[in-house]
């Protein structure tokens, strides 16, 4: 069956990506997707409270709609993160909008927050079932293009999705929503957070359920340690590191002039470093998540290093198909015990 999807993997790179990408979910939902072996125990672990199979995650945009959380859990990430989704359906931005740069192994979109809305998304999470033995979905929150009240888009996903998801992670740092990544400044941060906290505050008690934000490599210097304070005194769990990038180092593919995100193999190193910064400027009061970049175990592991909890991909996956999570997560095991380590935990900002 492997062989079956690295052939179907082939034969999609030959299409539009976009295209691709929706067929994949329709051969998802149909069953098409491989099945998992047994996680490797040195690799299981623990985020923010959640107990996870392993420590590799898939990154939203992948399942913008909420559709196929669980085929993707059975082909062996460690927990899934659906989204981005805003309140009201929308669009997105014009076609084409998803680049692949195949000499540089990086993807470029400008999706611009295309998804089915929160009605749809939290229908379908709604009959996931109860319990750790559903595994960990987390959703992704955002804010619809033409909202009056962009902050409340944030306050509205939280409240629909409340009991439904595993976890949350507020969205402000995609550079494809006009204006967005100014909710990253201090004082909108602080706005932002402080009006969710109230919103929490009214919901249902239960388990506590971790709150992310999710954030640019593009800072500028004295804005990571104002997030993380942000962060800390508004009592959010921590900070997915990080989003896609608007820098454009040097690419050789004819795509590398479009608008949009940058991810994949160039954003290794950059979102590593921003993530580097983060974990020095938290000094273990923030939960870290390393996104961006990562196709192998040893990118895995230098994440790990660099003080991430828990990592997530998903450009890697355009290239190399879903057997790359099962080679990441060999890779990673065999590293971890090369370096004396017995768990990922022991090896979270091990230099």
């Amino acid at each position: 069956m492997s062989r079956l999807h690295a052939l179907a993997t082939w034969a999609l790179r030959g299409l539009d990506p976009e295209d691709a990408h929706g067929l994949a979910i329709r051969g998802l939902k149909l069953g098409l997707g491989p099945t998992a072996e047994v996680d490797d125990p040195i690799l299981a672990s623990s985020m923010a409270g959640l107990i996870l199979p392993n420590i590799v995650g898939l990154a939203p945009g992948f399942d913008k709609n909420a559709e196929v959380f669980a085929p993707m859990l059975r082909a062996g990430f460690g927990f899934v993160e659906c989204g981005t989704v805003t309140p009201l359906p929308q669009a997105g931005n014009p076609r084409p909008r998803l680049f692949r740069l195949t000499e540089d192994r990086a993807v470029i979109n400008r999706m611009g927050f295309n998804n089915q809305g929160l009605d749809a998304f939290a229908e379908r999470l709604s009959r996931r079932g109860a319990g750790p033995s559903q595994g960990v979905v987390g959703a992704n929150i955002g804010a619809n293009k033409d909202s009056a009240d962009r902050i409340g888009d944030y306050v509205t996903g939280l409240k629909r999705l409340w009991g439904l998801a595993s976890y949350f992670t507020i969205n402000v740092s995609s550079p494809n929503t006009p204006g967005l990544r100014a909710l990253q400044t201090r004082a909108a941060l602080e706005e932002l957070l402080g009006r969710l906290a109230e919103a929490h505050d009214s919901l249902p008690d239960e388990d506590p359920v971790p709150m992310f934000l999710k954030v640019a490599p593009d800072l500028e210097d004295g804005e990571i340690e104002a997030i993380v304070e942000t962060c800390v005194a508004s009592g959010l769990t921590g900070v997915m590191v990080s989003n896609t990038t608007v820098s454009r180092p040097d690419l050789a593919s004819s795509f590398a002039s479009e608008a949009g995100g940058l991810s994949g193999a160039p954003l290794t190193a950059l979102s590593t470093r921003v993530l580097r910064d983060f974990a020095h400027a938290s000094a273990g009061r923030l939960v870290l998540v390393g996104v961006g970049g990562i196709a192998s175990g040893a990118d895995a592991y230098a994440k790990i290093r660099a003080g991430a909890h828990a990592v997530q991909l998903y450009s890697a996956l355009v290239f190399e198909g879903p057997g790359l999570v099962r080679r990441i997560k060999l890779e990673l095991a065999e590293r971890l015990r090369s370096d004396g380590f017995t768990s990922v935990e022991a090896a979270v900002g091990a230099r």
